[in-house]
């Protein structure tokens, strides 16, 4: 029986990648959370049940997900003190584990990113433990996801914005400036990665996921609060800085689809792209869930918000010839789902 492991497995991303894997597999999965944003198993998955070993919640009746609440940093020290720690403390018999998705991190937002940078910046801690601990426990695979924030801001300017491609992340040669403290960290967990694969053996595969959103996404990020002040026909509808500014919008469930993708053809450590290829900004985002609302709201900008750079969008070229991958879920499609979602939380 294959154990995997998923941190931060009940934030957005990590829920969806633990309901994809229980979906999809006959395995058992092993996560990890603090709750400190993410939210307990019980909110999100069907007919739930679980019991108690210790501390370690085992979920569902076929008993194949492991709940460990806590730090994953406190985790990471158990396990690399004692190696069989898992099973000496809960009797888990296997020897490594198979696929390890890693996600736990400090998130929050555009709020967060510039509101508390330093905080942000314990992400760095967080990943050089863990890739520690993945070279002394060598498991079969490894998924690290970097960020869009890690491609250099120069390249996102009003004057010289460009659909951002793997090859403008080089680290043999300047890597230009970062977005923050969290793109500064996804950068290094992408170094730290190809020096886990080169010089340690160990199957390693980067994604940059651009704005990735869905319908379980909480309401400090952009595309849910959106959605959820068109849903009450909010007029005027305030839309952080002028509006103009883009994003590159990708559906979840396309994300999950591209991160097994690469798990299963990259090991190097390299690092590819996840979007649509396609610049959306804030005014178009809006118009486009207004007009599902059915009204046309005057906007109203708050130029004292943050709002990142100006523009920020993928070149998907190299996915699609390399591995034949693309969305297929719309931006129309997604949003509506997003906002009929919104839309049922207000009754």
């Amino acid at each position: 029986m294959k154990f995997h492991l998923v941190s931060g497995a009940c934030g957005f991303v990590g829920r969806n990648m633990v309901k994809r894997l229980l979906a999809t597999t006959t395995d058992k999965i092993f996560i990890v959370d603090n709750l400190s944003v993410g939210t307990h198993p019980s909110t999100w998955l069907d007919n739930f049940s679980s019991t108690f070993n210790k501390d370690l919640e085992i979920i569902g009746k076929d008993e194949r997900l492991y709940f460990w609440k806590g730090d994953f940093r406190k985790l990471l020290h158990k396990l690399t003190d004692t190696p069989d720690y898992l099973q000496k403390e809960y009797g888990l018999q296997f020897d490594k584990f198979a696929d390890v998705f890693h996600f736990a991190a400090i998130v929050g937002g555009r709020a967060m990113i510039e509101g508390h940078p330093m905080i942000v910046a314990l992400d760095l801690a967080i990943d050089a433990e863990f890739f520690y601990w993945v070279c002394e426990h060598k498991p079969a695979r490894v998924m690290y996801p970097s960020s869009s924030a890690a491609y250099p801001i120069s390249l996102q300017s009003t004057t010289h914005a460009i659909a951002l491609s793997e090859s403008d992340i080089d680290f043999k040669k300047n890597l230009g400036t970062p977005d923050m403290t969290y793109g500064w960290s996804k950068l290094t967990g992408e170094f730290l990665a190809q020096i886990a694969a080169k010089h340690y053996g160990v199957s390693v595969a980067c994604i940059r996921p651009f704005s990735g959103y869905g319908e379980d996404q909480d309401l400090t990020y952009p595309v849910p609060a959106i959605a959820a002040r068109a849903a009450k026909r909010e007029d005027p509808f305030e839309v952080w800085g002028s509006g103009k500014q883009g994003r590159d919008f990708v559906h979840i469930d396309d994300v999950i689809d591209c991160i097994m993708l690469a798990m299963d053809n990259i090991s190097d450590g390299s690092a590819i792209n996840i979007g649509s290829g396609k610049l959306t900004s804030f005014l178009e985002l809006i118009e486009v869930f207004s007009k599902i609302a059915g009204y046309t709201p005057t906007i109203k900008p708050l130029l004292d918000k943050p709002v990142g750079v100006h523009s920020r969008y993928s070149n998907m070229d190299y996915v699609n010839n390399t591995f034949g991958w693309k969305p297929k879920i719309s931006i129309e499609e997604g949003m509506r789902r997003v906002y009929e979602k919104q839309k049922s939380n207000l009754k």
